[in-house]
């Protein structure tokens, strides 16, 4: 497997902190969030901040934290992490459960350490978890998630969204397979609708106003080539290597199995996909994320710092 990481962001050596951040306004001691949309750079600002004024960069992405596929879900390379410390990237084996729970018990340390933690990714649910904390909801049995799956399989989110509680369904992502999922987990196993659980939430370990809080913001006609550019990368750098070694243990109902372009490529090599198939419908499924976590990003980190991803080039 090849390893070419600076393709995926169009270069990371060339990156710079962002016009009106200067060194002054990060410093060295407070804790740097940085969220964003797939694709636009926040990996690479990251790394920046780490060499440039130092910190160890922690993954805030729910796909990263696998083992399986490390070049589909653009993790940090080996010249990477030989530049700065990088934490929570590729620790799971690729069968392991995980919530936003597990990431905020891991990241806990990490505030405390001897490192000013950067804390970059494009999961919003941790971001939110870290800043305005978490209910504290008691484990999901395996029967009950392996019930969730068949439903889901079977009757689709529209159904599971049904099952839910009023409060739940007005608060929650309906369009988000995997949030819908883990609220009618929630629901089945505790009796307790999941906006319920959530008025209980204690308070967060990271309040932003304590943090600086980046958040990229990058237009559709910005991001798309990049997308598109990326994924082209990915395969260059093996992910299709990716796909043959997980083929003979895929499942679809896997966390890991969700990274983008996995069920695509697994399809390729079954034989229901062309490559450019694949390459077309996993390009369009990146897409379609990315405007999701645009639209989750404007609604919910409205006093984040907002940063043109044109001045980090």
């Amino acid at each position: 497997m090849r390893e070419n990481r600076a393709g995926f962001n169009g270069g990371r050596r060339g990156v710079r902190l962002p016009e009106g951040i200067g060194r002054e306004d990060i410093g060295r001691d407070r804790p740097v969030l940085i969220a964003g949309p797939t694709a636009s750079g926040k990996s690479a600002l990251a790394l920046a901040i780490a060499e440039t004024l130092g910190g160890v960069v922690v993954n805030a992405d729910a796909l990263q934290v696998f083992a399986a596929w490390p070049v589909l879900t653009a993790q940090p390379g080996p010249a990477d992490r030989a530049r700065a410390p990088h934490a929570l990237y590729g620790h799971l084996p690729f069968d392991a459960a995980y919530s936003a729970g597990d990431w905020l018990r891991e990241v806990a340390p990490l505030l405390a350490g001897p490192e000013r933690p950067i804390i970059v990714g494009g999961t919003g649910l941790y971001f939110l978890a870290l800043t305005e904390g978490l209910a504290e909801i008691p484990a999901v049995p395996h029967e009950v998630r392996a019930e969730a799956d068949r439903r889901m399989a079977r009757d689709g989110v529209a159904a599971l969204a049904a099952a839910l509680d009023p409060a739940t369904r007005a608060r929650i992502d309906l369009s988000n397979p995997a949030r819908v999922q883990r609220a009618w987990e929630v629901l089945r196993a505790t009796g307790r609708g999941l906006a319920d659980w959530q008025a209980d939430t204690p308070p967060p370990l990271l309040p932003t106003g304590r943090a600086h809080a980046l958040l990229i913001e990058a237009s559709k006609a910005w991001l798309d080539p990049r997308i598109a550019a990326r994924f082209d990368a990915m395969l260059a750098a093996g992910a299709l290597d990716e796909a043959r070694a997980e083929r003979a243990r895929w499942s679809p109902a896997r966390q890991s199995s969700k990274a983008i372009g996995a069920a695509e490529l697994i399809a390729h090599l079954d034989g229901r996909m062309t490559l450019a198939e694949a390459r077309a419908a996993a390009i369009l499924a990146t897409r379609q994320y990315a405007k999701r976590q645009r639209t989750w990003f404007r609604s919910r980190m409205k006093g984040w710092a907002r940063v043109d991803p044109q001045h980090l080039a």
